[in-house]
């Protein structure tokens, strides 16, 4: 019995000593290198177990296998026997398995990793970390869009784990993180070096629309656009470039987000300084358009002094006109002073007042009466616009354009291109209107006809037209109309058919209408008015002569 129990323990005695001896597959175990044949290696595992591993697995990315007989080295073994009767071993499962615990243990402490990338996948790059390969995203290998990472490939450097998972076999690391931190304890430290109001110099390190920024040796700073020179920058392009060695001044420095505001021309005389001096009110002076806009141009008089030409006061005839059609970009242009805002560095200037008023100059070479000639410009429900010199027009008014037909009428006769005379009836410079007259060409007609006739007068006209409601006649070429209730006295010779064209026939004024232009005729009013003559003459109505006697005697008198 004692000896049968004696066996047994003996038994487990030496299974325990197997299981304990024996390396477990799926395990790291260590191993010595026997023998290097074929680009392998051959190690012994122990328990007369060998197994060959590729050189390549010995080797770092980029570099040549470190490996030779009677190293000893630690592998993986995947299984304990193939069908050669060798041990499945590897150096690379074991590398990454050693190198996941570590990176695990970096990763909870929040440390630096050491690695190389070595490779290029879509959306970044491959880095191995000593046995663990890592994904290094596109925008996590620089503080800027990085456009050749040829000089970062197999070189080792740190890099800090973002997110690991042991299970999937991810790993995301990055390169920023760690120029970031690097970068922030390099600016804090250059920040503290400096003070508002200090010059230092500086590289051009990049440039954009609204400025450049320059590097102070570690830590940039932003050089706006407006900081460059006292005069207009379109681009910083245009006296800046890439790599370019610049003195400027710290403008303003933020301690809390280490930002920099830099100046060009604050290291220059400002010519503000002496802007009231140079350019006194009314002064006229030579600039040039630098930049134009829906209301005005801008105008360079110096480097650094700038003015505004308001649109209104480019020019005394184009109104509602864009600048560009009246300046264009760099051309010279003779402008006058018209403001200086010293405190809010603008200057007012003129294009227009360089210029005498055409109005005035129209006015001292025109007086009223005086005949012009133009082009119809425009036709409106007014009257008409005629060109003039000096690019200004005058306007000949419906009441302005015919003696004889109604404005609404005679403007009908007009079309835009016509050339046609007129006379200057008035001019107003400070509204700038030129009234002209197309009808007060030949003088005023009915003044001329009419001349020192008055109401009650007698005139002989000749009858130009029959008509049933009265005669046409004329008197010194205006027409007039006499109706046939003043065609006689007496109501039996009211016809006027008893009238013939070419008659001449002595009536009397009744009415002068110089605003419609019209004569008022009677032959009715001038009898009344001869008998009236003739009684208060020759007689009475208490002398008992007829009306007939004191005619015959007027007659005969008059004979």
């Amino acid at each position: 019995m004692a000896s049968t129990v004696s066996m047994e323990d003996f038994e487990a005695l030496l299974n325990e000593s197997f299981e304990m001896d024996t390396p477990e597959e799926g395990s790291v175990v260590k191993g010595k290198v026997i023998a290097i044949e074929a680009g392998q290696a051959i190690i012994d595992v122990g328990y007369k177990m060998e197994g060959r591993v590729d050189l390549k697995e010995f080797a770092n990315p980029g570099e040549a296998p470190e490996i030779a007989v009677g190293d000893e080295v630690e592998v993986f073994l995947r299984s304990a026997e193939n069908a050669r009767g060798e041990a499945v071993i590897s150096r690379e499962m074991a590398r990454r398995e050693e190198a996941w615990d570590r990176l695990e243990k970096a990763y909870a402490d929040e440390e630096r990793v050491d690695g190389a990338i070595f490779g290029r996948v879509k959306g970044g790059f491959t880095v191995d970390l000593g046995g663990a390969v890592a994904f290094l995203p596109g925008s996590q290998v620089d503080v800027r869009p990085v456009r050749d990472a040829g000089p970062l490939m197999g070189l080792k450097q740190p890099f800090q784990i973002l997110k690991m998972d042991r299970r999937r076999g991810n790993i995301v690391v990055s390169r920023r993180a760690i120029l970031e931190e690097s970068r922030a304890e390099q600016r804090a430290e250059v920040i503290g070096n400096l003070a508002e109001g200090d010059s230092v110099d500086g590289v051009v390190k990049n440039i954009t629309e609204y400025g450049a920024f320059v590097d102070l040796g570690g830590v940039d700073g932003l050089l706006h656009v407006t900081d460059m020179a006292w005069r207009r920058v379109n681009h910083p392009s245009e006296i800046l470039t890439i790599g370019e060695t610049v003195k400027v001044q710290v403008i303003k420095i933020n301690k809390e987000t280490h930002r920099i505001s830099l100046g060009m021309k604050q290291l220059q005389d400002d010519p503000w300084d002496l802007v009231a001096a140079k350019y006194p009110l009314e002064s006229v002076h030579m600039g040039r358009v630098t930049n134009i806009t829906d209301y005005g141009a801008f105008v360079e008089l110096e480097a650094g002094v700038e003015g505004l030409v308001h649109v209104s006061e480019m020019s005394w005839t184009k109104k509602n006109v864009h600048p560009g059609k009246i300046v264009s970009t760099s051309q010279e242009v003779e402008v006058m002073v018209l403001e200086i805002d010293g405190a809010k560095r603008r200057v007012s200037l003129g294009l227009k007042q360089t210029q005498r008023n055409p109005w005035e100059v129209f006015a001292e070479t025109h007086p009223e009466g005086k005949e012009v000639e133009g082009e119809v410009k425009n036709i409106t429900e007014f009257g008409l616009f005629i060109g003039l010199e000096g690019d200004i027009d005058g306007m000949v008014h419906l009441s302005d354009i015919s003696w004889d037909e109604r404005g609404e009428d005679a403007i009908q006769n007009y079309r835009k291109g016509d050339m046609v005379q007129a006379v200057v009836s008035e001019v107003d410079v400070e509204k700038e209107r030129i009234s002209l007259s197309i009808k007060g060409l030949g003088g005023d007609k009915f003044a001329e006809a009419v001349g020192g006739t008055k109401r009650g007068s007698i005139i002989t006209v000749e009858v130009t037209s029959i008509e049933d409601g009265g005669i046409e006649v004329e008197y010194e070429g205006m027409k007039n109309f006499i109706r046939r209730s003043d065609l006689s006295r007496d109501r039996a010779e009211q016809r006027p058919e008893r009238f013939s064209v070419g008659d001449k026939v002595d009536v009397r004024v009744t009415n002068v209408d110089a605003k419609t232009r019209r004569l008022g005729l009677s032959i009715k009013a001038r009898e009344i008015a001869e008998e009236k003559e003739a009684v208060e003459q020759y007689g009475s109505s208490d002398s008992g002569a007829s009306l007939g006697d004191i005619l015959g005697a007027a007659l005969k008198s008059d004979d």
